[in-house]
């Protein structure tokens, strides 16, 4: 089996949720026979998210290309960033490192693709949303990708802040995104949602969310295990 390097910390709580998914799903898998070996450089999220508010892309870049070279050091063989975020600098991480990440948007494509669907919904951080890189590969495969307007935005934005990000689960917040996601199911005809933020599945899942629920770190994570223990 594969060593499995991990850049966590961007936030907390989706790096726990991570580690502890790949340890039970790869024991399941093996009939308790084998857990992962896992690295995990752990990054100051406060520094990391300095960089994507004040835009600094090259920082940014540079931070997260330090932590992926010392998995790379301890002989990981499969290293993905735990957050959809840091994927902004996805493509400058890669060729700073000559070290070829598992990709979350490319992995939430490939799976949206192999369904059929043709309209989409994405919540995210503000970034995510707005900028192009949880996007581009759904447009060069003919998928319309639907964001939240301006105000729904930043109420969304706010609550992956200053709650979940802190591992804090409201009702009042569910229904809130159940509203947006109503909205954009009648106005837009979204026919599914991608859940681009990986604090996102913390409150929104299968059972709750009214169109069909693309959850970026469920997808992720099957690709981790199955590169892992190919």
């Amino acid at each position: 089996m594969k060593k499995i390097g991990l850049v966590g910390g961007t936030g907390p709580e989706s790096t726990v949720m991570y580690y502890k998914k790949l340890n039970s799903e790869i024991d399941l898998l093996t009939n308790e026979k084998h857990m992962p070996d896992i690295a995990i450089e752990s990054v100051d999220f406060r520094r990391a998210w300095d960089y994507v508010q004040n835009g600094q892309t090259g920082g940014l870049a540079d931070y997260l290309a330090e932590k992926v070279n010392c998995l790379a050091s301890t002989k990981s063989e499969i290293i993905a960033l735990t957050a959809v975020t840091m994927h902004m600098v996805y493509d400058d991480i890669v060729e700073k490192t000559g070290v070829s990440l598992v990709s979350i948007p490319k992995t939430v494509c490939e799976k949206i693709v192999s369904e059929g669907i043709k309209k989409v919904g994405l919540f995210g951080t503000v970034v995510t949303m707005e900028q192009d890189y949880m996007k581009k590969d759904l447009l060069e495969n003919d998928v319309e990708v639907f964001v939240p307007n301006d105000e729904e935005r930043a109420l969304i934005g706010k609550r992956i802040y200053e709650e979940l990000e802190k591992g804090i689960v409201k009702e009042s917040t569910l229904a809130e995104l159940t509203e947006i996601i109503n909205r954009m199911k009648e106005e837009d005809g979204i026919e599914g949602l991608i859940l681009g933020c990986t604090e996102l599945p913390l409150i929104l899942n299968s059972e709750n969310c009214p169109v069909k629920c693309f959850d970026s770190v469920e997808l992720h994570l099957k690709k981790l295990i199955e590169l892992a223990m190919k």
